[in-house]
């Protein structure tokens, strides 16, 4: 199944390099605001799709375009065609194709891929994580005071900003450094492979976060939602990194949950 999905992820990442030869060319919708999506997410998605639909067309989907199809399968592949399509519009070369199954509801399968620089970050349940074919493993660092963090900033549902500004306030004075690249699968992927230290963010789908979850965690480090818990993929409230800078983390976090947040959470 990780070989289909990787010929399915190459596949759309030729779409999306072809089409940032000339993005001022391309049609693009709002589909709310600060959402946006251009013919390459639609194109790309489609050939995830046509593709892993060909060797099981019994599988269900849930993609970020073309929404849910067959959701009763006990296989549900879940499917970011372009993560970071605002930075793909602007030329900002971060941005990648994110495919993950789920099979009887647990993440078995991920496939991240950075067409900009050729990178595959691929992890199957219980066989470790891996870029390019090289294992990789999250960094190894005890304290938050000397990791660098990745976030996102809300750009879409601002019901939650003023939490998520205090704490990013908390984490900008206890960390050595944050980052906002602009897509969370390729953070989290990052967090995987050791490049940033940990990841916190308010407010994802499903489709932004499942294979870089899977990723991290099969590279040795910790998912959960702002509680810890396992809840992050439906809330799409997340944090990861290894154990111990996921652990303090969520102590920097934890005086800032609302009420909201809680219910969100419970």
């Amino acid at each position: 199944m990780l070989n289909i999905a990787v010929k399915a992820a190459r596949e759309a990442g030729r779409i999306i390099n072809k089409g940032s030869n000339d993005v001022g060319a391309l049609k693009v919708q709002s589909k709310d605001f600060n959402d946006f999506v251009s013919e390459i997410d639609h194109a790309a998605e489609q050939a995830i799709i046509d593709t892993l639909k060909y060797a099981y067309p019994d599988h269900g989907f849930l993609g970020e375009e073309s929404g849910n199809t067959n959701q009763e399968s006990d296989n549900i592949w879940i499917i970011d065609p372009l993560d970071g399509t605002t930075n793909f519009l602007h030329n900002f070369p971060q941005y990648c194709v994110s495919i993950a199954l789920q099979q009887k509801g647990v993440l078995t399968q991920a496939v991240i891929y950075d067409p900009v620089r050729n990178d595959l970050f691929t992890a199957t349940k219980g066989r470790g994580a891996f870029l390019n074919d090289k294992r990789i493993r999250v960094a190894n660092r005890a304290k938050l005071q000397a990791s660098l963090i990745s976030t996102g900033f809300p750009f879409r549902d601002f019901t939650h900003l003023d939490t998520y500004l205090a704490m990013l306030k908390d984490m900008i004075k206890n960390t050595t450094g944050i980052r906002r690249p602009g897509s969370a699968a390729l953070d989290l992927a990052y967090v995987a492979a050791g490049y940033t230290d940990g990841f916190f963010e308010i407010g994802l789908s499903s489709w932004d976060i499942a294979a870089g979850g899977l990723l991290v965690q099969e590279a040795g480090g910790m998912v959960g939602d702002f509680e810890g818990n396992e809840s992050w993929l439906q809330t799409g409230n997340i944090v990861a990194g290894n154990a111990k800078v996921f652990a303090q983390t969520l102590q920097v976090l934890a005086p800032h949950l609302t009420d909201a947040l809680k219910k969100q959470l419970a």
